[in-house]
């Protein structure tokens, strides 16, 4: 049995979510979360922390059997490019240089 959950539009750059994702992958979800609150030192760390507890709360209200997160895992976490906000910063003489506010969603997929 699979569980699953997004999020869409955070405000943060996919690059740096990405380190965050690839240090949970494919982990015990208990192990995950540790680590996420523990061990990992970055903001992005915070929302897909709750992303996960989202799939398991999601996992728990579908199937009709109780749910033990002790034996799900991390088995699928996807950081996709969202959009991007475009500004521009004013520089010398006049002219303007753009400034790229990028944001992303993350989707996580647990399984037993």
């Amino acid at each position: 049995m699979e569980s699953k959950a997004k999020l869409r539009n955070l405000r943060t750059a996919p690059r740096k979510a990405r380190l965050v994702a690839d240090a949970v992958r494919g982990k015990n979800v208990n192990e995950a979360l540790n680590l996420l609150k523990f061990g990992i030192k970055k903001d992005v760390a915070e929302d897909i922390a709750k992303l996960i507890n989202s799939a398991v709360a999601n996992m728990a209200n579908n199937s009709d059997a109780s749910v033990e997160v002790d034996g799900l895992r991390v088995r699928e976490i996807r950081v996709d490019e969202g959009p991007v906000m475009k500004r521009f910063r004013p520089r010398a003489k006049g002219s303007a240089s753009p400034v790229l506010k990028r944001m992303c969603h993350i989707s996580v997929t647990l399984s037993n």
